[in-house]
């Protein structure tokens, strides 16, 4: 009688935990589309937020939006490529807790790289870092390959890429909002 209910007991239990799980995630949109919002539910109103803050991970390719200690809000990422230093794998993203900062705008283009992108807010570096939409061509087009690869593999220079919808919202985040960045 104690195995069948410590039996029943484990399959409530995994029961439990896979529908937390799965109610967590129900309001992502599948397939990704780097045209559309992240979750198929409204973004929700920062300014009503307790404690607002972002939490990105690069691993993950996701970003929260905060409210304390609760995920709000999850959008679909690409944050840096991993690159091999001193024989560890290591983003180009730089990793720890920065803030929003005051660059931002509609548009940029980096000859250098060719490639730009829309909606851009600045959390490290003065510019250097910046929450974005996915790249565009220096006609400002949509780079499509690299559309595809948001939410599945991390693809960038350090920027942290998202869906053009997502990065919109970003762009009414206010300056000195803390974000936190980890690569789990």
């Amino acid at each position: 009688m104690k195995k069948l209910l410590l039996i029943t007991l484990v399959g409530v239990f995994a029961f439990i935990t896979t529908s937390v799980t799965a109610s967590a995630d129900s309001h992502m949109r599948t397939p990704i589309d780097y045209r559309k919002p992240s979750e198929t539910i409204p973004y929700p109103d920062i300014d009503k937020l307790k404690d607002p803050w972002i939490k990105v991970s690069i691993n993950k390719k996701r970003v929260y939006i905060m409210s304390g200690n609760k995920a709000v809000y999850t959008m679909y990422c690409s944050a840096g490529k991993y690159e091999n230093k001193d024989g560890k794998r290591v983003s180009t993203t730089p990793t720890g807790t920065f803030a929003i900062q005051s660059e931002r705008g509609n548009s940029f283009y980096n000859p250098s790289v060719k490639c730009g992108a829309n909606n851009y807010v600045s959390w490290h570096d003065n510019g250097s870092y910046l929450f974005h939409s996915v790249p565009t061509d220096k006609d400002g087009h949509y780079i499509k390959s690299e559309a595809a690869k948001l939410g599945k593999m991390t693809a960038s220079h350090g920027c942290v890429r998202l869906s053009v919808p997502d990065s919109k919202w970003m762009m009414n985040v206010p300056e000195g909002t803390k974000v936190v960045v980890q690569d789990n």
